[in-house]
């Protein structure tokens, strides 16, 4: 029962902070000539990754290496299936051409990168401080460039944004932005220690755990956030910030748990043949769906949503050694998989034929 008030708890501070969190970001967006992609994928992105960085420093220095591991890749797949399937179901999600053109491509990049470092089955620490080195000119190089965004362009990111007078000075949206952090990091640990409880009831493992349970509700700031933005009407901001959290996720995230742990980070096999290239492959995947319309319809998030279940139904009957597994691997592999692409490929092509026509 206790546990149970907990997540409802977390859950009220999570939806309340995403407001916060929201409607600070975009106002400092135009305060400071920073377009809200950009908010997303650096302010935002790191706010609603406090959660996976928390997580990472506790597991790494308790020797949890797994739980680390595991909560950054089950993050990463849920930012992109989860996250983005929900908010497209608000409304079709646009996607701006800096995310085709720049962040899609930096977050395939850091993907590749750690499961390269993942192959020797270790993350070492000196393999930490170049992921973190790399996160901190990736935020430099983020900033500079949306500094140098047109006028013409700043105003079109603030039409959509309500008018207001009691937000308008820099320190106010500051302390918005700053309330809603700690409530999105409050809800979210609230949230994963009561279901951490019932997982460990139940007798799974820490990488199963770091996947699923502890990915979902550290990532539950993500959703809150990306979907209270749909809502709102900053597209870019959504899409933003999934991106930059996988990439926040894997070059910081890991980074610093692989810096402060005395031997690095050991990678489970099951993570190496199995999850880290789910990860990848779900990254991989976001580049020509992205690039075909620019454009997440709905359709196209409900079939995130339904990978993503497929997902955690695989990891749930691994860890009880189901006899239904091969079953649902070959149905996965050999029909689903293959339907989905052929549909989205011949779907694109005919929109492609009817614009030119």
């Amino acid at each position: 029962m206790t546990e149970f008030l907990l997540f409802i708890v977390g859950l009220v501070a999570l939806t309340f902070g995403a407001e916060v969190l929201v409607r600070g970001a975009s106002r400092i967006a135009l305060t400071f000539g920073l377009s809200p992609l950009v908010v997303g994928l650096t302010i935002v992105a790191f706010g609603t990754s406090a959660p996976e960085i928390a997580v990472a420093i506790d597991a790494a220095l308790a020797g949890q290496s797994d739980l680390t591991i595991g909560n950054v890749v089950g993050s990463n797949i849920c930012n992109i299936l989860l996250i983005l399937g929900l908010s497209s179901l608000i409304g079709p999600l646009a996607v701006a051409g800096q995310v085709v053109r720049q962040e899609v491509p930096v977050m395939i990049g850091a993907s590749l990168l750690v499961v390269g470092m993942a192959w020797g089955g270790i993350i070492g620490r000196i393999e930490g401080i170049v992921l973190f080195t790399l996160l901190v000119v990736y935020v430099v190089f983020l900033i500079r460039q949306s500094r140098r965004a047109s006028r013409a362009e700043q105003e079109h990111y603030g039409e959509d944004l309500p008018e207001a007078t009691w937000d308008k000075h820099w320190s106010v949206q500051a302390g918005m932005v700053l309330a809603g952090l700690a409530l999105l990091v409050i809800g979210a640990d609230l949230l994963v220690n009561a279901a951490v409880i019932f997982a460990k009831f139940l007798g799974v493992s820490d990488l199963v755990i770091g996947l699923t349970v502890v990915a979902i509700g550290t990532s539950l700031p993500e959703v809150a956030t990306s979907v209270m933005a749909a809502w709102r009407g900053e597209r870019d901001m959504a899409i933003g910030n999934a991106v930059g959290s996988n990439v926040f996720n894997l070059l910081g995230c890991l980074g610093l748990g692989a810096m402060i742990s005395p031997e690095g980070l050991p990678v489970a096999k099951a993570a190496l043949d199995f999850d880290l290239w789910v990860m990848l492959a779900v990254a991989v995947a976001c580049l020509p769906i992205f690039m075909a319309r620019r454009l997440i319809a709905r359709w196209e998030g409900i079939l995130f949503l339904f990978y993503y279940a497929a997902y955690v139904l695989y990891l749930v009957l691994d860890a009880q050694g189901s006899g239904a597994l091969k079953t649902f691997t070959q149905a996965m592999v050999w029909f689903v998989i293959p339907l989905s692409v052929v549909t989205l490929v011949a779907l694109n092509v005919r929109e492609r034929r009817a614009r030119a026509g």
